[in-house]
């Protein structure tokens, strides 16, 4: 006899179990002091920018867009796997009490995120307004219950083949969500209000009675699940090896210039095998990408010298830190093991792979302070970014790839 109910909580239960177990891993490190060092950073900036601010600040716009991004943003999670469209696709029929418990689930973990962003962003509209926060719990529940229509309004937009309607559906709903929380956080009139709520109950209710003989599309439901937990793998593989992860491979044939670079040689072999997956693989070269872009703009913001040469080296290690990983990116290929190279030749590439691109790092780093005209601050980032990325590389790194 089919139980839907114990389906489903197998099913919750060994994810939240797999979670559990890598996220361990996750805040078990150096990471939770960098984190908490940038959140109080990023915390007493943003106090100070908030005390700047004047009465005329477009604080509600400000909070519609963020908040809409948020509550537009609704998946479901449905916690199914690649078999499941072969062995549930016949009781498809009998799983609607287990959609809609993934339902209820994805707007409790997605409404107690949207708490967070909520009350960070609240001091900036109490500050402008000047009425406090005595309206901070009103708001939420609001945006919750726009958060349960959206998530329903994104369950019945999967019945559609078509990537066009979602596509269609995200912006659709991103501009009543928009619309809707600025006209809230401006107090405007109640029957505004609720004539947009009467919208979105009309704009649920046509995409119901359109999708009401539709069957599921288990192929991007599955899909859509597996992309998000290859999310979650790739930041828990920085840490521990996760078996479950599937590499992602892009050509980039634009970036060959700097394979060709690399000498044709035999004690070179470890050096273009790493080059050319930290080229390749989306994993290291999107996080180098990520980590410079966000670190060159706190560093320009910054007004003070002493601020941007910590965040240089903080974002130096950040970046060196979730490198790591690139050396037993091959640990399961036994034709690596099979190259005439002596090990110390592997280890000595991977060093300097990791060092070149940290120097590179702190150059970008280094110009992003020149720009400001601050020269003996960028020479002076310059310098303490080598020397860090250097004791890094050839005393930190030896020890934590030890272990």
């Amino acid at each position: 006899m089919f139980d839907e109910n114990k389906l489903w909580r197998d099913r919750a239960g060994g994810r939240m179990k797999d979670l559990s177990r890598y996220l361990r891993y996750i805040f078990n490190g150096h990471l939770v002091i960098v984190l908490l060092f940038l959140i109080g950073t990023a915390a007493f900036y943003y106090q100070e920018w908030i005390k700047n601010l004047s009465t005329s600040f477009p604080a509600e716009l400000v909070l519609a867009v963020i908040l809409g991004l948020f509550v537009t943003y609704s998946p479901v999670y449905n916690f199914l796997l690649e078999a499941d469209k072969v062995f549930l696709l016949p009781l498809e029929e009998k799983l609607k009490g287990y959609f809609l418990r993934s339902g209820f689930a994805s707007i409790v973990l997605q409404g107690y995120i949207l708490l967070m962003v909520f009350a960070v962003l609240m001091p900036m509209y109490a500050h402008v307004n000047g009425n406090g926060f005595g309206s901070f719990i009103p708001f939420f529940l609001i945006l919750l219950l726009v958060k349960a229509w959206n998530l329903a309004s994104a369950w019945k937009i999967l019945f559609f083949v078509e990537l066009s309607v979602q596509r269609w559906d995200f912006i659709v709903r991103y501009l009543i969500n928009t619309i809707f929380a600025y006209l809230l956080f401006k107090e405007a009139n109640l029957f505004i209000l609720l004539a947009i709520g009467l919208i979105m109950v009309f704009y649920y209710y046509s995409f119901h009675v359109r999708t009401f003989k539709m069957g599921l599309k288990w192929d991007q439901l599955i899909e859509a699940e597996e992309k998000r937990m290859a999310s979650f793998y790739r930041l828990a593989n920085l840490f521990t090896d996760v078996p479950k992860l599937k590499d992602t491979v892009k050509r980039r044939k634009y970036l060959d210039f700097f394979i060709s670079k690399i000498p044709f040689l035999q004690e070179k072999t470890y050096l273009y095998l790493f080059s050319r997956t930290f080229l390749r693989s989306s994993d290291y070269l999107g996080l180098f990408v990520r980590l410079t872009v966000i670190g060159a703009i706190g560093i320009y913001f910054i007004s003070f010298g002493i601020g941007q040469l910590l965040l240089t080296i903080l974002f130096l290690y950040l970046t060196g830190f979730q490198l790591l990983p690139l050396w037993n990116h091959h640990q399961n290929k036994l034709w690596v093991d099979l190259y005439p190279v002596p090990q110390q030749e592997k280890t000595a590439s991977f060093h300097f792979l990791l060092m070149i691109i940290l120097v590179i790092q702190t150059f970008i780093f280094a110009i992003f302070i020149m720009i400001k005209g601050e020269w003996f601050y960028s020479l002076l980032a310059l310098g303490l970014g080598v020397v860090f990325s250097y004791v890094f590389v050839y005393s930190y790194s030896k020890s934590r790839l030890r272990k």
